[in-house]
């Protein structure tokens, strides 16, 4: 499930119903109405509401239920006219989250909280719409990742494997990739001078993550020694390569753009920035050798180069050092993807939460006057359900909505 939040003159989605009934068709067919007298013309409809029902066949759950129509009805019908362009966006991404999987997380957020999980809320159950997707992509029913990812930023279907480019490459083929990139929500933003986030996590170069802002024939090339040589030599470049270096590519393709790169990134996936040198470990590295790069680039190095009053973490000290002069930040927490919810706590030199990550993320984006786009994926509620863990699926689902009122928190929207 992809959950959408629009704030700051913008609407939220979520689930809203009508109540309502008519009257009879001819005299012989009496309705009650709010003065519980006979309605009888004949010509007339009338439109009844959750007063027109007896209170004594009302119920707690009806009259919330009914309450809860109204407030939305209301709520929009006043709210028309202030509700215009967004002027931030952000892209929330519960990756593997079905329907199912929102109901039993549902439950037992409440249950844990010693409340009726059933009728529990999550932080999006309290938006005033929801919507369902059709999640299929260009060349197959069943998508994974990076198709779906590139759908919800660029607003096109592409096959299945394949970043930020059109149905018409080729798997790869890294030759098939030029004149075919397509431009996401996040570049739009960058061209538009707002403010760029991503944050994760997963590893910040996975499908999702690496979607608003790779071009790639192939998810897999995380770094360097993932790719073919054929593909090195036609020019492709390594999603982490393209992460570091987003400024100057995006330039490229934009002769006569002046942007100013991605203000934050934040998740897991430090591998894919080292270099295969045991000197590099970071110290809470799960391998002797934690980097994966075999062309000897550390990229950690170059994106502190290229951004001097940058701040990189690694760990939740760092994070926590953060302070509110913060304008950009770049932190990797992990060797791979960041630790389940569950298991924040084993870390060896501790991480942020998803709905920590978050909230300082837009701390830190909200200085730009002109807006900025963000995403922010639970990317491990995916692998929870793949590895048959349930309580990891679920606890992450958990934080995921912990995420999403963070920042319901921390932005502002209409008010009627």
């Amino acid at each position: 499930m992809k959950v959408f939040t629009y704030h700051r003159m913008a609407a939220s989605v979520a689930i809203a119903a009508t109540l309502a009934g008519c009257a009879g068709g001819d005299d012989s067919t009496p309705a009650a109405n709010g003065n519980n007298t006979v309605a009888s013309d004949s010509t007339s409809r009338t439109e009844l509401s959750a007063a027109d029902v007896p209170t004594t066949v009302q119920s707690t759950d009806y009259r919330a239920g009914a309450a809860a129509v109204l407030a939305t009805e209301n709520a929009l019908a006043n709210a028309t006219d202030r509700i215009g362009a967004a002027k931030n966006i952000i892209l929330f991404v519960g990756d593997g989250m079905g329907v199912s999987t929102v109901t039993a997380a549902r439950i037992l957020e409440g249950q844990m909280r010693g409340v009726d999980g059933e009728s529990n809320q999550l932080a999006w159950d309290r938006f005033p719409f929801a919507a369902l997707s059709k999640t299929y992509s260009a060349n197959q029913q069943t998508p994974d990742s990076a198709p779906t990812a590139t759908a919800m930023v660029t607003g096109t279907k592409t096959n299945d494997g394949v970043l930020g480019v059109s149905q018409q490459v080729r798997r790869g083929d890294c030759a098939s990739t030029f004149g075919h990139e397509l431009v996401t929500a996040l570049e739009l933003a960058e061209l538009a001078g707002r403010a760029t986030g991503v944050v994760s996590t997963a590893r910040i170069t996975h499908a999702t993550p690496a979607a608003t802002y790779a071009k790639s024939v192939e998810r897999d090339w995380e770094d360097i020694s993932d790719m073919p040589a054929d593909a090195i030599a036609a020019g492709c470049k390594d999603i982490a390569d393209q992460l570091v270096h987003f400024e100057q590519n995006l330039e490229a393709r934009f002769p006569g753009a002046n942007v100013d790169g991605i203000e934050v990134v934040m998740g897991g996936g430090r591998r894919h920035f080292l270099p295969k040198d045991a000197a590099f470990n970071s110290g809470d590295e799960i391998s002797a050798v934690e980097g994966d790069r075999t062309d000897g680039r550390n990229l950690v190095a170059e994106w502190r180069a290229m951004y001097p009053a940058g701040q990189y973490v690694q760990n939740k000290a760092g994070f926590d050092a953060l302070g509110d002069g913060a304008t950009r930040v770049f932190g990797l927490f992990n060797e791979s993807h960041m630790q389940y919810h569950k298991d924040i706590a084993k870390d060896r030199q501790g991480e942020p939460t998803l709905s920590e990550m978050t909230a300082k993320a837009i701390d830190v984006l909200a200085r730009n006057e002109k807006g900025y786009f963000m995403m922010v994926e639970s990317g491990r509620i995916d692998h929870g359900h793949h590895g048959g863990s349930a309580y990891s699926a679920l606890t992450d689902t958990i934080e995921f909505a912990h995420a999403v009122q963070a920042a319901v928190e921390k932005t502002d929207r209409p008010t009627p």
